[in-house]
């Protein structure tokens, strides 16, 4: 048994078999799963476990190029985005697009993992990058 980092056997499985430039998608619990693009449904209840919680597990082993996360949660629910820009590497760029293109942008997605999180536009498409 793992001891430390990811413990979910499929998601651990998911972020090993990531390459360069490949995506995952951290998402609230409502957003839309594109036909065919596989899901972690880690959703227990509302708030469990948070988008945050997923998203710092995730990048502790991803080795992380950029990523892409909700332009209109800085509007609609600014804590939530100030908290996600206090979670996100300081050394990575982290673009904001509006909800329709992260929508797009998903169906391209190694995975979606749905976490049990009800705050508005808590998604983030992380883009792996390379340890070298």
């Amino acid at each position: 048994m793992k001891a430390a980092g990811l413990l979910h056997a499929e998601l651990s499985r998911i972020v090993a078999s990531l390459g360069h430039g490949d995506t995952v998608v951290i998402a609230d619990a409502g957003l839309p799963v594109p036909s065919g693009v596989p899901v972690v449904d880690l959703a227990v209840a509302p708030g469990v476990p948070s988008h945050l919680a997923v998203l710092r597990a995730v990048l502790g082993e991803l080795v992380v190029e950029r990523g892409l996360a909700n332009a209109e949660q800085s509007t609609v629910v600014p804590e939530a985005a100030a908290a996600l820009d206090a979670a996100w590497p300081d050394d990575v760029p982290l673009e904001r697009i509006d909800h329709e293109t992260l929508k797009l942008r998903s169906r391209s997605a190694r995975a979606i993992v749905r976490t049990g999180e009800f705050t508005p536009y808590a998604n983030v498409i992380v883009v792996a990058g390379v340890p070298f």
